[in-house]
């Protein structure tokens, strides 16, 4: 009988042992793709809809950030705080020459919930329950242009292995399931940025105030 006891209170320590190393490796999102203030500047490919894009992209300290894709948008955005959830944004279409303001409340109200850190960090935080955890460097990365950690980000029974730098508050790689990589910084560069860089230059642009057009529809 003792024999069975102690048989017992060791399986029963064993499992113990298991949850706790469990709830030891379970990682939050906003702890390991921490919204740090950085400034830097970066090129990157992506893979969105089965097309291939560029993006050029800029960002200050948490309060001001300029995107360019594929040399035919424009996107601006600006807040008064780091802490501060809410944002002004301005969009230049080159191509069709027209320059769009909103700000983050309104985009809510059409639908769009990006928020400033998946402008700046080019990560979505995952909405509802999701698994997080260290990963190995999968088949199909490249070999990232900094130091990076690999994260596999798991939602809806869907999987993405994230190479995540701290020291840039950015994903250096991004690969899907399949091994096809669809994000890939290409170059970066940290440090300040020029005040200059932030200037929208919308001369000859048709101007339009969606803010004005949302608030009184």
């Amino acid at each position: 009988m003792k024999g069975r006891r102690v048989l017992f209170l060791a399986s029963v320590l064993g499992a113990w042992a298991a949850g706790a190393a469990g709830a030891a490796q379970a990682l939050r999102f906003d702890q390991v793709f921490a919204d740090a203030p950085v400034s830097l500047h970066y090129n990157a490919q992506y893979q969105a809809r089965g097309a291939s894009h560029r993006l050029e992209a800029w960002v200050d300290r948490g309060t001001r950030l300029k995107r360019v894709t594929d040399q035919a948008v424009e996107t601006y955005a600006e807040r008064a705080d780091a802490r501060d959830p809410e944002y002004r944004m301005t969009v230049l279409d080159r191509q069709r020459h027209i320059a769009t303001r909103i700000d983050r409340t309104n985009l809510m109200r059409i639908g769009n919930f990006t928020d400033w850190f998946e402008l700046a960090h080019a990560l979505r935080v995952p909405r509802g329950d999701y698994r997080l955890e260290r990963a190995a460097t999968p088949a199909g990365a490249s070999r990232p242009v900094a130091a990076c950690d690999w994260y596999r980000v798991t939602q809806d029974a869907h999987a993405s292995t994230v190479c995540w730098s701290r020291a840039a508050a950015l994903p250096l790689s991004i690969v899907a399931e399949g091994g096809r990589e669809v994000w890939r910084v290409t170059a970066l560069e940290r440090g300040p940025v020029a005040g200059a860089v932030f200037a929208i230059h919308d001369e000859g642009f048709v101007r339009n105030d969606a803010n004005e057009d949302i608030e009184h529809d």
